[in-house]
């Protein structure tokens, strides 16, 4: 569909005008899902979706040929719950039974689905799902239906694991392209955990990643991780924010290295990279653990262009003045369109969008409950 176009120069000097692809955009909040739709250049949005549910986790699976939206919701009646829409929110489907369970012999209780991550296309029906207490779930049926991955559940690292200031979960799943045995799951607070045989064994793997709360600060696990991101060019470079310090790895994460110099703070909690352009990724520095706050109070997106050895403020079109809107770390992401599409909410319930890889910025929505996550999808 050819809508509205949009003009860039490139480094070359040569202007390129291209048409804007059709994007949905979830917006989890503390008080229900919110979907906008691009089309033709203008967004809208719909009614809320689950009405006084907080939405942790959202992902939308491109893998089909209708996309299909997998929906973490938190009911404080009805508790944790998985819902999947194959018509884009039109409707949803909860199954009779629970979708993401414990089994009775652990003796634990689903508290929140933190994360939902559809696996890459060698794996078509395979999502993973991130959950409080800590634990990886594995869907062999699209998200229909998940089972324990009991390895990492075992781990004997795991009686010494502690829970972060929002309780103990595995957050974020990183998963490879060229490989189906590769998972990569970030725990608050155990830190960085790698499989390379598809979840049956599993390695902390921290090296480098500072842990400044403990009498040890670099200890084997027991960071802190905020978020990690893979490079769009190179699958074994990461980015991770960490709670104090963004690092980067080139080695699928055996190793890191600090890349938060440049940055008015390397607190923060999301980190996020460009779907095309190798060694591009982009934060939202916090004050301080203790000031949860924009960096020097003023709202800014920082984009590296070459691995994390600069970075470069994104201003154009965001508030100027003081301001208090904390980025959560799922409340960041990129869209797969070329430019790229970024988006972030904050705590204040806005909604900014780029279409041109963060150059440039507009306000989507405000007077949203907390911003707790966001997903976006070229889909036309």
């Amino acid at each position: 569909m050819v809508g509205c176009r949009l003009a860039r120069i490139r480094d070359n000097g040569v202007l390129e005008v291209s048409a804007m692809p059709d994007v949905v955009l979830t917006v989890g909040t503390r008080k229900g899902l919110f979907i906008g739709r691009r089309r033709d250049g203008r967004w809208e949005f719909d009614d809320p979706h689950f009405n006084a549910q907080a939405i942790y986790s959202v992902a939308i699976d491109t893998r089909p040929s209708t996309p299909r939206l997998l929906v973490g919701g938190d009911s404080a009646h009805w508790g944790p719950s998985v819902f999947r829409s194959d018509d884009l929110g039109a409707s949803w489907t909860e199954p009779a039974k629970p979708a993401v369970k414990f089994p009775q012999d652990t003796g634990a209780s689903l508290e929140r689905v933190w994360q939902l991550h559809p696996a890459p296309d060698h794996s078509p029906d395979v999502v993973y799902a991130g959950t409080e207490p800590a634990a990886l779930f594995r869907s062999e049926d699209g998200g229909e239906s998940f089972e324990l991955v009991r390895p990492l559940w075992e781990h004997p690292t795991r009686s010494r694991w502690e829970p972060g200031g929002g309780g103990e979960a595995v957050h974020t799943i990183v998963t490879d392209r060229r490989d189906p045995a590769a998972v990569t799951v970030a725990v608050s607070t155990a830190g960085v955990f790698r499989s390379r045989d598809g979840g049956a064994s599993w390695d902390p793997s921290n090296q480098g990643v500072s842990a400044v709360f403990l009498p040890d600060p670099n200890p084997e696990f027991g960071q802190c991780v905020h978020k990690i991101a893979q490079d769009a060019g190179d699958l074994d470079r990461l980015y991770l924010q960490n709670h104090w310090g963004v690092f980067r790895s080139d080695d699928a994460g055996a190793k890191w290295t600090d890349i938060g110099a440049g940055l008015p703070s390397d607190f923060g909690f999301t980190v996020a990279a460009h779907p095309h352009r190798a060694d591009v990724a982009y934060v939202f520095p916090i004050n301080a653990d203790s000031d949860r706050v924009p960096a020097e109070r003023r709202c800014r997106v920082f984009r590296t262009s070459d691995a994390g050895a600069s970075w470069e403020p994104l201003t154009a079109g965001l508030p100027e003045g003081d301001h208090y809107g904390t980025v959560l770390r799922d409340a960041m992401c990129t869209d797969d369109g070329d430019p790229a599409g970024v988006y972030f909410g904050n705590r204040n319930g806005e909604v900014y969008a780029s279409a041109d890889d963060g150059d440039s910025w507009r306000l989507l929505a405000e007077h949203l409950p907390d911003v707790l996550c966001v997903r976006a999808a070229v889909i036309g």
